[in-house]
């Protein structure tokens, strides 16, 4: 019998509250095609390299936000077996020992501010940390600790300080870990961080998820449980910006209904001053990108912020290799 285990509690008896468990993390990464955007505000591209940012790091009254499925590592046969699969093979698309340096060099050269990953392994976050070293990260396993997978929050500690976070799961049983409902047979989560960025003062409020693939009654619970937490006594008087695999295509979705079109967020994509490139999908798995296929990954933020850049990084090595099945997406915004 599988015994869930309740949070709050597991973490008192380590010795820790939800601030004590924070894990401190950040990963290099890797850079796409494109020329870089004209004009894009403040932006330090730091050394000049044979292929440019979309955005890069952002200035100082800026963001450079990134939501990121990495794909699971599936190379390990016991791992893999889980799902019903074959271990990965060198020399095949999905295989991590070949697609972690592309994700690090991806990163590396974007730098965002503000990194949102979904499906990261533990063993997995150390690509982002080479990416990123000036970052920290908030988020553990979807079973707790380092196992399974992780939606970990990633911020840039020099621009901001960290005031509160945590991590919840997307079922009736929130505090529970592990915990599922609604129809989702894996379970899901949210994780949450108030951050103040230091030179300004400024406070904002980053929220990553990843939604359940299969159930649709599981994700119309979660978007409710995403418009909830705008009235999180943590969150409800900041703005906010979200990151995520939404598992839903937007426009084309009641989850995308719920939280964009009839609910409080906005989709940059939309709202996005400047396109910087055409509206990919996000879900290539590997193959050929197509320009408005299945948007299913999105960043989305409060309506009072201003979103002034949005791409969809189809990057890929020499060799034709992606980092993952999921194309990032990117956002330039202003600093509230």
């Amino acid at each position: 019998m599988t015994r869930t285990l309740d949070r709050r509690a597991l973490l008192t008896g380590l010795g820790l509250g939800a601030a004590g468990v924070m894990a401190l993390a950040a990963v290099p990464a890797l850079s796409d095609p494109g020329a870089p955007a004209p004009g894009a505000p403040e932006a330090d591209h730091g050394e000049s390299t044979e292929e440019q940012p979309l955005i890069g790091r952002a200035g100082p009254h800026h963001l450079h936000v990134m939501s990121f499925n990495i794909r699971l590592d599936l190379s390990r046969a016991d791992e893999a077996a889980s799902f019903g699969l074959a271990a990965t093979q060198a020399g095949e698309a999905d295989h991590w020992p070949e697609r972690r340096p592309l994700v690090t060099e991806l990163l590396c050269r974007e730098q965002p501010t503000l990194l949102g990953v979904q499906e990261a392994k533990f063993r997995q976050l150390a690509a982002i940390e080479e990416a990123l070293p000036g970052h920290r990260y908030v988020g553990y396993g979807r079973h707790g600790g380092s196992s399974d997978e992780h939606s970990a929050l990633f911020y840039d500690r020099d621009r901001f300080e960290l005031l509160a976070w945590d991590q919840t799961w997307l079922s009736d049983t929130p505090e529970l870990i592990g915990s599922t409902s609604w129809g989702n047979e894996i379970s899901r989560l949210v994780v949450w961080a108030r951050l103040r960025d230091r030179a300004t003062g400024t406070e904002l409020g980053v929220i990553n998820t990843h939604f359940d693939h299969r159930s649709e009654p599981a994700r119309l619970r979660s978007a409710e449980a995403l418009i909830a937490l705008r009235e999180h006594p943590e969150l409800a008087d900041l703005p906010l910006v979200i990151t995520g695999d939404f598992n839903a295509i937007a426009e084309q979705s009641e989850a995308y209904a719920d939280l964009v079109e009839d609910g409080p967020y906005a989709d940059a994509w939309h709202s996005a001053e400047q396109q910087l490139t055409p509206a990919w999908g996000t879900f290539p798995n590997y193959g050929e990108p197509v320009e408005g296929d299945r948007r299913i990954d999105w960043v989305l933020t409060s309506e009072e912020i201003e979103v002034e850049q949005a791409a969809i990084n189809i990057w890929r090595a020499e060799d034709g290799a992606f980092p993952s099945d999921h194309t990032p997406v990117q956002v330039l915004i202003a600093l509230p």
